[in-house]
């Protein structure tokens, strides 16, 4: 795989012919666009004004950044690459000048783009809805979501490798969503987990991401559990690299 040739102008023009493709499908597009907001008033209406509600709003917007990355980017993109290689598409454009790492990254691009824009209205508008203070340290949280980004974008070239058909997607899909949603701490730290599981649970995939989402928004973590998360999100995008550049498809098996 050549891995060494990055063109901004061709990964910008596979990006926008991928979003045009998604544009079209307005199923899942709508349901993308209109998932914050849900979340943020249907937790509204179901707060109220009880006591504690800050603490949870915290929660639920920081759980929030997380499933848009799960749903919108890994989700999203394993349909895609799936879709793509299914129709020679990826095929075909490694026989142009585009690099493989242009047609991974071109294609990943409306995806990533869009998971952006959502966490920015989660952001603001949650904030504003659910009365939670803004966060305190808004470049943590983004370099938080970029570093998701990318992790979760080679996880799902990776998941493709493991997926035959768009319709078998929403299973290869399921065990990281699962595993994210209830052991990397989206909605509640991973130290209040049983001892047993909390040390194992540090380790999944998203659980740095999720703590440096956490401590941006609230503040007061430990530095040393700041450098644990950073170091085991980029020690899961190198494994996560070096797994696309051995078992990433670019033709459908026969």
């Amino acid at each position: 795989m050549n891995t060494l040739t990055l063109n901004a102008g061709r990964i910008t023009a596979l990006g926008r012919c991928e979003l045009t493709l998604l544009v079209r499908n307005r199923a899942t597009l709508t349901l993308a666009l209109l998932m914050p907001l849900m979340m943020v008033f249907i937790l509204r209406s179901s707060l109220g004004d009880s006591n504690g509600a800050q603490a949870v709003g915290e929660a639920t917007l920081t759980g929030g950044i997380g499933m848009v990355l799960l749903l919108v980017v890994h989700m999203n993109l394993v349909s895609s690459y799936v879709a793509r290689r299914e129709e020679l598409v990826l095929k075909r454009l490694r026989t142009g000048e585009a690099s493989d790492v242009e047609i991974l990254s071109g294609t990943a691009l409306p995806a990533a783009a869009l998971a952006l824009a959502q966490i920015a209205v989660l952001t603001v508008a949650g904030a504003a809805v659910l009365d939670v203070a803004m966060p305190r340290n808004p470049l943590l949280i983004l370099v938080a979501v970029l570093a998701g980004v990318l992790l979760l974008a080679a996880l799902s070239a990776v998941t493709s490798s493991l997926t035959r058909t768009v319709e078998t997607a929403g299973l290869t899909t399921l065990p990281l969503f699962l595993a994210s949603v209830l052991g990397s701490g989206m909605f509640a730290p991973v130290d209040s987990l049983p001892d047993v599981v909390a040390p194992v649970c540090e380790l999944l995939p998203l659980s740095g991401v999720m703590t440096l989402v956490r401590a941006g928004w609230s503040g007061g973590a430990a530095g040393g559990d700041l450098l644990g998360a950073g170091l085991t999100t980029l020690a899961w995008i190198m494994i996560s690299v070096f797994a696309v550049q051995r078992w990433f498809r670019w033709e459908p098996r026969r």
